[in-house]
């Protein structure tokens, strides 16, 4: 990597280096942050990746490891990997494998946290990667509450569409519902015989039934195109849905003899942060410190207007240390979203660092960029809808 480029990398979203309170790790397995833990279900920013790094018993990623590594994984987004290097060697020597991800078809609103999953996916497709799509109506239902029929309506006509107009390509990619898939179900029943309700608790910190459903069916998820053909296979998450990934890899050590499927590789990106700077950017959040997609261009650049800025408090103070970067939400969703040219992002880093570029310049490029990435997005659904009645849907 450059190295001017490699400078905004090191600087990620990563300051304070220590939290208000310390993050601690416990006996079961689950990283506590200020009370919450990092799990499918929470929702706190985690601030020492470093940390989670090396608590969680994951890997460096290097963007050296995949070859001509995406704008998030150049720029230090993708921080993490579990197993990586089954699918980096498939993709050496051109050999089948695959990349999984899935919707949960709760409502009609996506937002960027789902774009850094579709870019990852993407990345895969284009390298060779067999692509599946799962919608997870049965785990909508255990776990969230919405029923089969609303799972369907919204996912069909909303959220395959966005996930397409994002960068998935439809054409190489197999879709399917839970609630249609009776390999997955079946590999669902004969897995909750191979974990226990403590080993349960210790991953997720918790043993709610319909959450004890919503992960089995989810490991099932994970391995099912291994039914067809063995093979490697990598899923891009957040790292909240890092229990899953290993509760699945159990669960693969667990039925070897059987059938000797390949281990999952998790691929982990850092979360987009909410427009104060504090929690994850979450549809169960503010909607003030959310940016929809799609939403009201005007609204959203409202949204940028008020967020949380990394510029000192007086021009005179600005001009003199410069901007706290790496506490720029603007310049966030820059990074991580919406400018791909490297080489305009680092003069924007340099100049706001320096204090010649003002919070407000930041705010109005992230506006201008954010106005014809919704105007794109827009566009993309509307031309995705026709696709759907014609995906492979597995049934």
């Amino acid at each position: 990597m450059h190295r001017r480029a490699a400078l905004y990398a090191s600087r990620e979203f990563r300051s304070p280096k220590t939290l208000k309170q310390p993050a601690t790790f416990n006996k079961n397995k689950k990283m506590a942050h200020a009370g919450k833990v990092i799990d499918p279900y929470g929702a706190e920013l985690p601030k020492d990746y470093q940390k989670i790094i090396k608590d969680f018993g994951l890997d460096h990623f290097s963007p050296s490891t995949l070859p001509e590594p995406n704008r998030l994984m150049r720029r230090g987004v993708v921080f993490a990997s579990r197993g990586l290097d089954l699918v980096a060697k498939a993709m050496r020597e051109r050999k089948p494998f695959y990349v999984l991800s899935g919707i949960m078809p709760t409502s009609q609103k996506i937002h960027f946290g789902n774009k850094s999953v579709i870019d990852n996916i993407r990345y895969f497709q284009e390298h060779g990667a067999r692509a599946f799509m799962l919608i997870a109506d049965l785990e909508a239902a255990a776990a969230r509450g919405v029923d089969l029929k609303e799972a369907r309506k919204n996912a069909l006509e909303f959220q395959i569409p966005a996930y397409i107009a994002l960068g998935l390509d439809a054409k190489k990619t197999t879709f399917y519902f839970q609630s249609e898939n009776r390999a997955v179900t079946n590999l669902a029943y004969e897995f909750s015989r191979r974990v226990t309700l403590n080993e349960f608790r210790a991953i997720y910190g918790t043993a709610d039934p319909g959450r004890i459903m919503s992960a089995i069916t989810q490991v099932a998820d994970i391995l099912y195109p291994q039914l067809e053909e063995r093979m490697p296979g990598v899923i891009p998450v957040g790292i909240d849905q890092d229990p899953h990934m290993r509760l699945t890899r159990d669960v693969v050590k667990r039925t070897r003899e059987r059938y000797n499927f390949f281990p999952p590789a998790g691929l982990y990106h850092k979360f987009v942060p909410s427009l104060d700077g504090s929690l994850k950017m979450s549809k169960s959040g503010s909607k003030e410190n959310l940016i929809e997609l799609p939403e009201n261009i005007k609204e959203a650049c409202r949204k940028i207007m008020s967020a949380y800025s990394g510029g000192r408090k007086t021009l005179e103070e600005h001009r003199k240390h410069g901007a706290e970067v790496e506490k720029d939400m603007p310049f966030e969703l820059l990074k991580q979203h919406l400018l791909e040219d490297d080489k305009k992002l680092q003069r924007i880093y340099d100049e706001y660092k320096a204090g010649k570029m003002l919070s407000k310049e930041v705010k109005d490029i992230a506006c201008e960029e954010l106005e014809g990435f919704m105007k794109e997005l827009e566009r993309g659904i509307e031309k995705a809808r026709k696709l759907v009645p014609k995906l492979n849907f597995v049934r």
